[in-house]
């Protein structure tokens, strides 16, 4: 045990630097994985008819897989998969599970997308305990399915909804629902669906040890030096940080704080009274596209920080997809012609996250395409460019 306790400190600071290293090479295998996968798949190229209407293009679900792994926090990524998964389906929710019990944590697409959240689905509906029990993506019948959710909220006019169950260290931690919405010709992706949930469970598990890894064993001292002598010393923290650990319904925390024999403080009660329960260990901020309107300093690089990682995912895409046009575009100088729908597409795409946020004033898409695309030598865009 001794030897141990001067080890670990060291394992954990190398750990931390290898992966604080090798992140971007990380996020750029999963895509690459991931864009295997798509090509290897049958009639990977000619989407079936009745996903025509959903973004199942090999670019677009790539770009998806890329939004999720921009996530910093466990409630950034999450929120990416449910963004990203509606546009796989026309209604995406997530709940959360603890043991066998799954609650509402937030929805998109349906008309009241809101009430989704705390609402209990019901366990022992067929579809629920196969995707826990079994840990199985559940493609069901809604006859399967918690039948007081599907009243509450309209049957999918297929008959059908997906069960995809979120694994982080091999347990069930959330059920991603989709189904093909109320109407008719809506679309259900299942096998883009079941790529981003996990997609999702590996960026959360590299994102937890990565941070994990970065503790210092300078902080690990000053809490010990911190507790009481008559307490037990304080044990290293799990290796993983599981993001729904403090969740629960609403009605539970409120009911739990009214309990108390003393009145519950300001701040207890407004954390009870939260719409939306959020992942451990992280406040409620505001994102990227809604930022504070008093923009401290800290918040804005972080947008900053983003808007560039953002900006370089999106060249890289280009280059990725357009090999051929890049190497005659460089030769010719004249890449901006012939790279000009792709390169204002993304251009729209980064406009429309970044383009209201601090980070517009860096103009970070146009320094990538001069920088990644055109190598620095703003002649070899052409004379079209603009700049």
């Amino acid at each position: 045990m001794k030897e141990r306790g001067w080890i670990e400190p060291i394992v954990e600071r190398v750990v931390g630097q290898v992966l604080d290293q090798h992140t971007g090479q990380l996020r750029s295998e999963i895509v690459r994985r991931v864009m295997e996968e798509i090509a290897a798949a049958p009639g990977s190229g000619e989407p079936s008819t009745q996903h025509a209407a959903s973004a199942s293009g090999p670019a677009d679900l790539a770009r998806a897989v890329g939004e999720i792994q921009l996530g910093t926090s466990q409630r950034e990524i999450l929120r990416a998969l449910l963004d990203a998964s509606a546009r796989y389906a026309a209604r995406v929710a997530l709940f959360v599970v603890k043991g066998s019990h799954g609650t509402g944590w937030q929805a998109r697409g349906f008309a009241n997308s809101d009430a989704v959240k705390d609402f209990s689905l019901n366990e022992n509906a067929p579809a629920v305990a196969r995707a826990i029990g079994e840990r199985v993506v559940a493609s069901a019948p809604i006859a399967d399915f918690d039948s007081r959710f599907l009243r509450e909220f309209g049957k999918p006019a297929s008959g059908e909804c997906q069960i995809l169950p979120l694994i982080l260290k091999e347990k069930v931690a959330a059920l991603v629902y989709a189904d093909s919405g109320t109407g008719e010709g809506g679309s259900l992706d299942a096998g883009a669906l079941e790529l981003l949930v996990l997609s999702t469970s590996a960026w959360l598990e590299v994102n937890s040890l990565r941070k994990q890894a970065q503790a210092t064993p300078a902080d690990s001292d000053r809490a010990a030096t911190t507790a009481p002598s008559s307490q037990a010393p304080v044990q290293p923290a799990p290796a993983f940080n599981d993001p729904f650990a403090s969740h629960a319904p609403s009605h539970v925390m409120a009911a739990a704080a009214s309990a108390r024999e003393a009145p519950a403080p300001v701040a207890s009660a407004a954390e009870a009274a939260l719409a939306e329960p959020l992942p451990v260990g992280h406040a409620k901020t505001a994102t990227p596209e809604t930022p504070p309107a008093s923009s401290a300093a800290p918040d804005d690089q972080e947008i900053h920080h983003k808007a560039q990682r953002f900006a370089r995912l999106l060249v890289d895409e280009i280059k990725l997809y357009n090999q051929a046009k890049v190497a005659e575009g460089r030769k010719n100088k004249d890449l901006y012609d012939r790279l000009k729908e792709a390169i204002e597409k993304s251009r729209t795409t980064y406009q429309k996250r970044y383009g209201n946020t601090a980070a517009a004033s860096g103009n970070y898409f146009q320094h990538e395409i001069i920088r990644s695309l055109a190598e620095d030598d703003l002649s070899i865009m052409g004379a079209n460019f603009r700049h």
